[in-house]
């Protein structure tokens, strides 16, 4: 992995453009706080340096964490879920707002990319000028072995620009008739659902509880656990049920129902879950002895009451979902290319249209994913 370190060595200048220079449009997230802080301009072409590309955005995907980052949500001070602090346009600046460190705004969010390689640089030759790719968006600056993680569009620059220079290491061509609007939904929502079935290890003898089945994540995580062959049930809001079905859920649930009951003697293996919030509780008596509860998010609310009993005593396996594991990028690829899984556009919209986009995501209306496209 190439050494990013340099990307914001002049985080106040680095969008300042010079006489001749070639320009770019780029949405600009500069810091913490409301709509206002998404300023559409013209910013440098980046240079990619030995080891990296740049990518031509034909697609990028609008996602929670573009919206959380901007709103501070990741901080260790924000205690609420993100559809209460989203109303929140005070001009109080969330210093540690960023999920690693302080988020270096400014910064061009968008983690979902997919693009065209329009130039390369050497350590780059598993690539071609043409190419049409998908970024990985989670990156494991030491390898595998380690933890250590940064995420584009939250720790680098990202693809809510008309290019985006990135590691080689993590650009895959992908080889299919998807559209790029399609390919565009997949790498942030679909790479966190497989990386949290990857290390549930669910198999086709799981019967796994899906919370949030209709949000991007969820409605991924319903496909990827049946493709596996596992039983599921999914939990959605009563208007979203019969798209959450069409996905191949074996049952839904209307939010809200008590999951004691609809669930008494199901035994559920596996619980899939980025809601959280007061609904965490109910979730530790659900799932059966020796079970695992996977999370990569809590959009209900960070703050939730465990009884350890239920943790300790039924021998239950808690598992937090951040790094991506090296197999799940190639595995998504290897899905779209041979039709396993399918793409859940919503609504696009043109990349200066981004605070109408995620005003609309916020309403959480829709179905599937939005994404945005720069222009040409």
């Amino acid at each position: 992995m190439p050494d990013l370190n340099y990307l914001f060595d002049n985080p106040s200048t680095r969008f300042d453009l010079q006489a001749n220079q070639p320009k770019m449009k780029a949405v600009v997230t500069t810091g913490t706080g409301g709509y206002d802080k998404l300023a559409f301009r013209d910013v440098p072409v980046p240079e990619p340096r030995f080891g990296e590309v740049l990518v031509k955005v034909l697609a990028a995907g609008v996602n929670n964490t573009e919206i959380n980052t901007r709103l501070g949500w990741y901080s260790s001070s924000v205690g609420s879920g993100t559809d209460e602090l989203s109303t929140n346009d005070s001009d109080d600046q969330i210093d540690d707002g960023g999920w690693n460190e302080k988020t270096p705004f400014p910064l061009i969010q968008g983690t979902d990319c997919c693009g065209e390689i329009v130039s390369l640089t050497s350590g780059a030759a598993h690539l071609g000028i043409g190419d049409r790719v998908l970024v990985r968006s989670c990156m494991r600056l030491n390898g595998f072995d380690s933890l250590d993680n940064i995420w584009m569009a939250s720790d680098f620059d990202g693809a809510f620009a008309q290019y985006v220079r990135v590691p080689a290491t993590e650009v895959f061509k992908i080889d299919c008739t998807w559209s790029d609007t399609e390919l565009a939904t997949i790498p942030c929502a679909y790479g966190t659902a497989e990386n949290m079935v990857h290390r549930a290890k669910v198999n086709e003898r799981d019967h796994v509880l899906v919370l949030g089945a209709s949000g991007g994540v969820g409605s991924a995580a319903v496909q990827l656990c049946k493709r596996r062959g596992a039983r599921v049930s999914a939990v959605s809001g009563s208007a979203k049920m019969a798209d959450v079905s069409s996905l191949g859920a074996d049952s839904t649930i209307a939010r809200g129902t008590d999951l004691a009951v609809e669930l008494t003697g199901q035994n559920v293996t596996v619980v899939i879950d980025n809601v959280a919030g007061e609904g965490f509780s109910q979730l530790m008596k659900v799932v059966s002895r020796g079970g695992r509860y996977v999370s990569s998010g809590a959009i209900a609310g960070p703050l939730v009451q465990l009884d350890m009993r239920d943790f300790y005593l039924k021998d239950l396996n808690l598992i937090g979902c951040t790094a991506w594991d090296e197999a799940v990028f190639p595995n998504l690829i290897s899905y779209i290319e041979r039709d396993e899984i399918r793409p859940l556009v919503a609504k696009s919209f043109p990349l200066e249209d981004i605070a109408e986009a995620q005003q609309e995501f916020m309403e959480k209306r829709h179905f599937g994913n939005f994404v945005l496209i720069p222009s040409p």
